[in-house]
C-alpha cells in the first residue's frame, strides 16, 4: 500500500506536464551532450560521414514538431470532449492519463526543443567536427523515434474517445481497484468495530472526497499515542466538518489529545473535489453506470451501449473472491467496511432506473445480477434485492403486457423463491 508521499508522487507521474518535462530535458541533454562528448572521439572520424547535413534536419523538425505537437494536442482535447459528452466527464481523466498519447506528445515536443536548442549551438559555433558528427548521430535516432511513434499515434487515433474505448479504459481502472480491494478490504487494518464510548471524535476542515488513506500514517500515530483509531471514511467517502472522519480512544484516559496530532492524524486523509479510482473501487462502477444512463437517454437512446456496459460490469464484480483473509498490518486502527450491497448498488440501482423502460436491458440486468450472484455466496443476498428491486422498476414502467410477462419469467427462472 502506498504512502501519502508515494501516491502523490505516482499521481503526478500520471500527468501529461510530467512525461512531457522528461522528454524535454532528455531532448535539450542529448542536443547539449555532444559538447561535451565530442573530445572523446578520434579527429578523422566525421570525415568520413556527411555531418553537415544536420543544419537542414535540424531546421525540418523544429520546423514540424511544434505544429504537430499542437495538431496533436488539440486532437487529445477533442476526443476527452468527445468522451465527456457522448460517455461521461468521469472518464476523462483516464484519458489525459493514456500513456500513448502522453509518449507522443512528449515525443514531439522534446523533438522540436531538441532541435531548437541543436540549431542554437550551431549557429553560435559551440560544435567542433566531432561534435557536429555526434549530433548528427542523435538526430537520426531522433528521427527515427519519431517515425516510430508517429505510427503508433495514428494506429492509436482511431480509438480515441470513442465509447467502447472509454469503457475499457474505465474497466481497466475499475479492475485494478475492485482487484486491490478484493485482495486486502480493509487496507491492512482491522476489520470494523464499534468505537468505545469515552471516544474522540475527530472532524475534517475540508469539504471533499477520501482520495487516498494512509494507514500506515495512521497507525504511527496510534502507536506514538498508545491508542486506537476507529477509521469511519474510507476512500470514495464524503467529508465534512460536522462529521467525525475517525475515532481515537487513548489508553490512558486521563492524557489529553494534542493539536499537532490531531493534525496528523487530518494529513492521513487526502480530499479533494473529486474521487480518484485507486482505492475507491466504487468510483469505477459508479463511472461504468453513468455510461450506460447517458445511453439510455431520450437524446440518445443507445441501449447497445447500456447492454455492453452490464456485460462489463459482470466481468468486473463475478470474479471470486479472496479465500484467505489478508493480514492485519497495522493492529490498533479499525476501518469502516465497503460492504457488497455497496457495490452492487452503485453498480446497478442506475441502469435498473434508466433502463426500466427496455425490456431487453431489463433482461440482461437480471441475467448479470444471476452471474455475479453465482460468483459467490457473500454476493447472493445483494443481487437477490437488486434483482427484486429492478424487476418492480420494469412492471411498474413497461406499458406492453407480454414484455412484463417476459421480465417475470425470466427472473422468476433466474432467482426462483426460496422459502
Amino acid at each position: 500500500m502506498f504512502s501519502r508521499q508515494m501516491w502523490f508522487l505516482k499521481r503526478m507521474m500520471r500527468r501529461l506536464w510530467f512525461t512531457a518535462s522528461l522528454y524535454c530535458l532528455f531532448g535539450v541533454a542529448t542536443a547539449l551532450g555532444a559538447i561535451w562528448l565530442a573530445p572523446y572521439l578520434p579527429e578523422d572520424l566525421p570525415r568520413t560521414f556527411g555531418a553537415k547535413s544536420v543544419d537542414s534536419i535540424l531546421t525540418i523538425i523544429a520546423s514540424s514538431m511544434l505544429a504537430v505537437t499542437t495538431f496533436s494536442l488539440t486532437t487529445l482535447v477533442s476526443a476527452t470532449s468527445a468522451a465527456a459528452n457522448s460517455a461521461t466527464p468521469r472518464a476523462t481523466s483516464l484519458l489525459l492519463e493514456d500513456r500513448t498519447a502522453q509518449r507522443a506528445l512528449s515525443t514531439f515536443l522534446g523533438a522540436f526543443l531538441f532541435s531548437l536548442i541543436g540549431l542554437i549551438a550551431l549557429n553560435t559555433d559551440l560544435y567542433g567536427e566531432r561534435g557536429r558528427f555526434l549530433l548528427f548521430l542523435a538526430t537520426l535516432s531522433m528521427v527515427a523515434l519519431i517515425v516510430v511513434t508517429l505510427l503508433r499515434w495514428i494506429d492509436h487515433l482511431a480509438g480515441l474517445g470513442r465509447v467502447s474505448e472509454t469503457i475499457s479504459r474505465v474497466e481497466d481502472a475499475a479492475s485494478r481497484s475492485l482487484a486491490a480491494h478484493r485482495k486486502d478490504p480493509s487496507l491492512g487494518a482491522r476489520a470494523w468495530a464499534a468505537p468505545p464510548a469515552g471516544a474522540i471524535d475527530i472532524l475534517h476542515d475540508k469539504v471533499g472526497y477520501v482520495q487516498h488513506l494512509d494507514v500506515a500514517s495512521i497507525s504511527r500515530l496510534a502507536e506514538d499515542l498508545d491508542a486506537t483509531i476507529h477509521v469511519t471514511r474510507r476512500p470514495g467517502s464524503q467529508c465534512d466538518p460536522s462529521h467525525p472522519i475517525a475515532h481515537l480512544t487513548l489508553k490512558d484516559h486521563k492524557k489529553t489529545l494534542a493539536p499537532e496530532a490531531v493534525a496528523s492524524l487530518r494529513a492521513a486523509f487526502s480530499i479533494d473535489d473529486r474521487r480518484s479510482f485507486d482505492q475507491d473501487p466504487r468510483f469505477g462502477l459508479i463511472t461504468l453506470s453513468e455510461i450506460a444512463s447517458k445511453a439510455l437517454s431520450p437524446g440518445i437512446n443507445d441501449p447497445g451501449t447500456a447492454i455492453d456496459v452490464l456485460a462489463t460490469l459482470t466481468r468486473l464484480l463475478a470474479q471470486a473472491p479472496e479465500r484467505e483473509p489478508a493480514p492485519v498490518r497495522h493492529g490498533r486502527v479499525h476501518l469502516a467496511p465497503l460492504l457488497e450491497e455497496e457495490l452492487i448498488d452503485a453498480a446497478f440501482m442506475p441502469i435498473s432506473r434508466d433502463g426500466a423502460g427496455q425490456v431487453e436491458v431489463a433482461i440482461r440486468l437480471q441475467k448479470s445480477l444471476c452471474a455475479i450472484a453465482a460468483a459467490g455466496a457473500a454476493d447472493r443476498m445483494p443481487c437477490e434485492r437488486m434483482a427484486r428491486s429492478a424487476l418492480a422498476r420494469a412492471q411498474a414502467v413497461l406499458s406492453f403486457e407480454e414484455d412484463r410477462d417476459r421480465l417475470a419469467a425470466v427472473h422468476a427462472e433466474l432467482f426462483p423463491h426460496r422459502p
